[in-house]
């Protein structure tokens, strides 16, 4: 099944995330269920992090939970709302072959 993760930064916690960036990379990685993911960006002529945007394909709602409280990100307290919606992909170029 699939879920999005929408988390969305503390203010002013940019350094907060650049330090842990690593660890929740290598985690997301390892973890072998992301689909896609990416920060959500501020608006401007200099966009900046302010929020993370993954999408995860886990046995279940309890899954997607636990891969979002074991981020490294929320470990350290980035997040200031983190919200996890079921999804069905209809759409893109990495979904597999509906003929399959």
């Amino acid at each position: 099944m699939h879920f999005i993760i929408l988390a969305e930064d503390k203010a002013d916690s940019l350094q907060l995330r650049m330090d842990n960036r690593p660890a929740h990379l290598d985690y997301a990685q390892k973890q072998g269920c992301v689909v896609l993911a990416g920060p959500l960006l501020t608006e401007g002529d200099a966009p900046k992090p302010r929020g993370s945007m993954l999408i995860i394909e886990v046995a279940d709602r309890a899954a997607a939970e636990a891969f979002a409280a074991g981020d490294p990100y929320a470990v350290a307290g980035l997040f200031a709302k983190v919200d996890i919606h079921p999804w069905m992909p209809a759409l893109g170029p990495w979904m597999p072959d509906a003929e399959s």
